[in-house]
């Protein structure tokens, strides 16, 4: 039975054939603790070592800067709520912008009861958020500005660079969730001039439940697990090793194929777009920024129409994202697209494409000749 075409790659990818080879062995027989003195530790503290060094060649930094955690969502946690437990007596107020994810929105909410504070700076029309207006929030107070490096739903980029001068010059701590980002752009987090960085395994075909947290040398965050002392003693537990193998793996290939992959991504998305646009020179719209935006990453609003109703008709054949849900109560506008100011009458119509690796160019064509007939007679 012929499955769907897949363009939801910014909801999660599939595993990498070389992922699973990576992995098989600590599946089949080495299976021992990373831990453990004898024989049966070493293959896999080798190799937790070895998917350390993997990950830190891919981000331009050292080994013992990075932590393994569960995943994206988990690292964000760690970055937020360690560095406002660490710096608590300096301040309460934290910096986000209005488009983040909510493992980042959701953590400093949590904080609220706890005495401390988050200003939420807006975005443009484009999804961006401007260096400027973080500025114009910083208080005396202030400890950590958290702003993603590219938006999960409209593939936006972040104006990183500039921020993190600005927070370096108050010497205010700075995260980005790059959860999206990494292994689809090539991230030097000694350029970008971050404190912390966060990484999703599943997003660059590695495991899910594997993610990483870079916190560079001489930042104090807060522990967040106590017990044996594993992760640089951030974070203890018995290591994850055959996600973390994955995960490393993952790393390897993203470094040594990033312009092949990154062109390849180009040559879909816009082989999608460019076919959307031939067909739809009205009634359609693109979110995001036209050039500041993931190589991946098409959002699309289609006007009149609802999204869920699209993606429902060509379900068999093709999936994707919704920007927006249509139901009885009402419509439910994802508070990216709210966050850009974005028209209802297109919001409800918004679906996003996310193009990976394993896209071909056949099933771009296949998924126009989908697509195409079902959004013409929803608009009729």
């Amino acid at each position: 039975m012929t499955r769907p075409i897949y363009l939801d790659y910014n909801a999660t990818t599939p595993h990498a054939p070389e992922v699973i080879e990576a992995i098989r062995p600590f599946l089949e027989y080495e299976f021992g603790n990373p831990s453990s003195a004898h024989d049966y530790g070493v293959a896999p503290r080798q190799a937790v070592n070895e998917a350390r060094s993997q990950m830190a060649r891919l981000l331009n930094c050292q080994a013992g800067e990075l932590i393994f955690t569960s995943g994206g969502t988990e690292s964000n946690n760690h970055a937020i709520k360690g560095v406002a437990i660490a710096r608590r007596s300096q301040g309460n107020h934290i910096i986000i912008s209005s488009v983040e994810h909510p493992a980042v929105y959701e953590v400093c909410r949590a904080l609220e009861p706890w005495g401390f504070e988050t200003t939420m700076v807006a975005v443009d029309s484009f999804g961006m958020v401007d260096p400027l207006e973080v500025g114009k929030a910083i208080r005396p107070e202030t400890i950590l500005i958290s702003i993603m490096h590219s938006n999960n739903e409209v593939g936006t980029l972040q104006p990183i660079e500039a921020v993190s001068r600005l927070a370096r010059r108050h010497g205010i701590l700075f995260h980005t969730d790059a959860a999206q980002s990494v292994g689809k752009l090539g991230l030097d987090v000694r350029a970008l001039g971050v404190d912390l960085l966060s990484v999703a395994g599943h997003k660059l075909y590695a495991p899910k439940g594997i993610g990483a947290l870079y916190i560079r040398e001489g930042v104090q965050v807060e522990k967040f697990c106590h017990g044996a002392g594993q992760e640089m003693g951030q974070r203890a537990g018995t290591e994850n090793v055959c996600q973390i193998i994955g995960l490393g793996k993952a790393c390897e290939l993203a470094v040594d194929n990033m312009e092949d992959n990154n062109r390849h991504l180009l040559i879909v998305r816009e082989r999608l777009y460019k076919g959307l646009v031939k067909e739809f020179s009205t009634g359609m719209r693109l979110n995001g920024h036209p050039e500041k935006r993931l190589p991946n990453t098409l959002s699309i609003s289609f006007q009149g129409i609802a999204a869920n109703e699209v993606l429902a008709r060509v379900g068999g054949h093709l999936a994707a994202s919704a920007g927006a849900a249509c139901h009885a109560a009402g419509i439910s506008i994802s508070h990216v697209l709210q966050a850009m100011n974005l028209d209802q009458e297109w919001a409800k119509g918004t679906i996003r494409f996310s193009v990976g690796k394993m896209t071909t160019v056949e099933e771009i064509d296949r998924a126009l000749k989908v697509l195409v007939p079902v959004i013409r007679d929803l608009q009729k």
